[in-house]
């Protein structure tokens, strides 16, 4: 089963797949045609965003963007593994992007695939873009939508006035202002939770009417909310959240699961989400 986290990443990449894909890629005259359904049955894994594009330069090909929290060691192995199915199953190039979006530590991420056995080489090539690296004035310059939730983490993004700006740009368009919940997860990286809830002009109240909160409402599956509490839990506290998902896992309870999500949100460190469990 997908992850919530991929449903959100193609969300959000959608609302400006042209730019997206120009950026990601760094071919100008990309055009997109389509974002694909990408789920490959025969692994039981659904990469997170595949784009069939076409440009004068190139022709037709595809763009396969995979998305991380945080950057593991078998991601490399990964990549090589869906560009492989991908090219087998469309018949056509694939551009492979390893995005991550929150650092770990001093880890040397590599830029391809190499395997050599018993004289046999094989090599896959992707291209890496670490948010924590991205200026964040691409995210304005350019106008890249799909980087506005983002702001917070990218570099120079983390001051109150940058975040306020992104925050202007995504509740002036009806397509992104549901993104807002998502730049405040990310404005709790930064800044003092009550500063994000200054900032953000809402309390408790109004997240929970939040359309980011509604579609796990909506969705109704606790696996779907688990997975939501899983990916905060590891981008917030790395490890030690982690640790604590396995305690999280065990509760039934679909309403104090999702009160959870909304403390984790917010919380400041590992022991307040201790407390509250």
């Amino acid at each position: 089963m997908a992850k919530s986290s991929d449903i959100s990443t193609k969300k959000i990449i959608s609302l400006a797949p042209d730019k997206w894909v120009k950026w990601v890629t760094n071919i100008p005259d990309t055009i997109v045609k389509e974002i694909l359904n990408s789920e490959f049955q025969w692994i039981s894994r659904e990469n997170d965003v595949l784009i069939r594009a076409d440009s004068p330069q190139y022709g037709k090909f595809l763009v396969l963007n995979e998305v991380q929290i945080r950057y593991k060691s078998d991601m490399p192995l990964r990549v090589n593994a869906y560009t492989a199915l991908a090219r087998e199953k469309y018949k056509l190039p694939i551009y492979p992007v390893l995005i991550n979006i929150l650092p770990d530590g001093n880890i040397n991420i590599p830029t391809c695939y190499e395997s050599n056995f018993a004289g046999l080489q094989s090599r896959q090539d992707y291209r890496v873009i670490n948010f924590w690296e991205v200026d964040v004035n691409i995210a304005f310059q350019q106008e890249i939508s799909s980087l506005l939730p983002f702001v917070p983490i990218l570099k120079g993004g983390d001051d109150e006035s940058t975040i306020r700006e992104a925050l202007r740009l995504l509740r002036a368009d009806e397509q992104l202002n549901q993104l807002e919940t998502v730049l405040a997860f990310f404005a709790t990286f930064v800044l003092e939770s009550e500063l994000v809830q200054q900032i953000m002009r809402w309390d408790m109240a109004v997240l929970r009417e939040s359309p980011w909160y509604q579609e796990i409402d909506k969705r109704g599956r606790r696996e779907e909310l688990l997975s939501s509490i899983e990916m905060s839990l590891e981008a917030k506290f790395g490890s030690d959240g982690l640790d604590l998902f396995s305690q999280v896992s065990q509760i039934s309870d679909f309403d104090r699961l999702r009160e959870l999500l909304r403390s984790i949100v917010v919380a400041n460190s590992i022991e307040e989400v201790r407390e509250i469990l």
